[in-house]
């Protein structure tokens, strides 16, 4: 079978196309044909080993995936071959089948195809866990998304506004703000263009936002809490901008608001059950058109380079996917 590899840590360039054996399903495994494998911005990370998560070489990246169940190893129950899932498995799964533990597996729905199926599990697991589990968002408050037309953004903006939240879309140009209201946001912000604490009170009518959801880091970060409402909570979701901002503690006393880590990747393994009635509702609400994952491009495995490096510049609005 066809798999991109990383052998070395380095850039989306040094990936390679090879061929390895068909993987067999050890006790308690399923093998799944790939169908839809997803991108995300972490996967520059891992493959340039800069990384929480560094894997032996050589690996796959994609974290993510949906296909369709064709063996089953020994003691695995709940699933037949033929049936459509998802998984996710921190890395591993741009190849065209991949072995993995049936419990990491979740069944789709009828007429979810598995372009968008294979880019839920992650920016929309982390959103609601962090929105629902962490900030345990209110209807009726107000969520700040910084970073709203990437695919973790978009995913905490449709997420905010199913949920009751007053969203406002934070983004680096007018076009990825509009983009962004198109998916549900209530109001914009283009912080390319304008000083984002200042937006912020302005588009609350000076009163802050009670939520800030912070994918981004860097300088963003300090000008976002410098916006929350008395009592807020800031979601610290990960570090696009390359940069890991240092917050300062006055603000964090003088407003009396909370910074929280929201590390989906590890939530998942200390409550699988959690995670695994995160996931079901979030297929639920597909299913019944509330939520729509939106794919803005699709790449054969040969062209993955291309894709990460679409990514990495930042040109994307939603979610990359690669068809093995």
């Amino acid at each position: 079978m066809k798999a991109l590899l990383c052998n070395r840590s380095g850039t989306p360039d040094d990936l390679q196309l090879a061929d390895i054996p068909d993987p067999e399903p050890g006790p308690g495994e399923a093998v799944v044909r790939v169908e839809a494998a997803a991108l995300n911005f972490f996967d520059t990370l891992i493959i340039a080993g800069k990384y929480q998560i560094k894997p032996e070489f050589p690996f796959s990246p994609a974290a993510e995936f949906a296909g369709t169940v064709e063996r089953l190893g020994e003691g695995v129950s709940g699933l037949t071959p033929g049936d459509r899932v998802l998984g996710y498995t921190g890395y591993g799964a741009a190849r065209q089948r991949i072995a993995l533990a049936a419990a990491r597996l979740v069944k789709l729905p009828d007429g979810l195809d598995a372009d968008r199926a294979a880019g839920i599990t992650v920016t929309y697991g982390t959103g609601l866990h962090a929105l629902k589990d962490r900030a345990a968002l209110k209807s009726g408050e107000t969520l700040a998304v910084l970073g709203a037309s990437g695919g973790v953004g978009l995913a905490a903006v449709e997420l905010g506004n199913l949920m009751g939240a007053r969203v406002i879309a934070c983004a680096s140009s007018a076009e990825k703000v509009a983009f962004a209201r198109a998916h549900g946001a209530d109001e914009g912000v283009d912080y390319g263009s304008e000083d984002l604490k200042d937006a912020l009170r302005r588009v609350t009518g000076g009163r802050g936002v009670d939520i800030v959801y912070d994918p981004v880091g860097g300088a963003l970060s300090e000008a976002a809490l410098r916006a929350l409402v008395w009592m807020g909570r800031f979601l610290v979701i990960g570090f696009a901008a390359g940069e890991i901002p240092k917050l300062p503690l006055n603000v964090v006393l003088l407003k009396s608001c909370d910074v929280r880590g929201v590390y989906w990747g590890s939530w998942i393994t200390r409550d699988p059950a959690g995670h695994r009635a995160n996931t079901e509702q979030l297929l639920a609400w597909v299913a019944e058109g509330k939520l729509s994952p939106h794919v803005h491009a699709v790449y054969p495995l040969k062209d993955a380079a291309e894709a990460l490096k679409a990514i990495a510049a930042r040109e994307v609005m939603g979610k990359v996917i690669l068809r093995p």
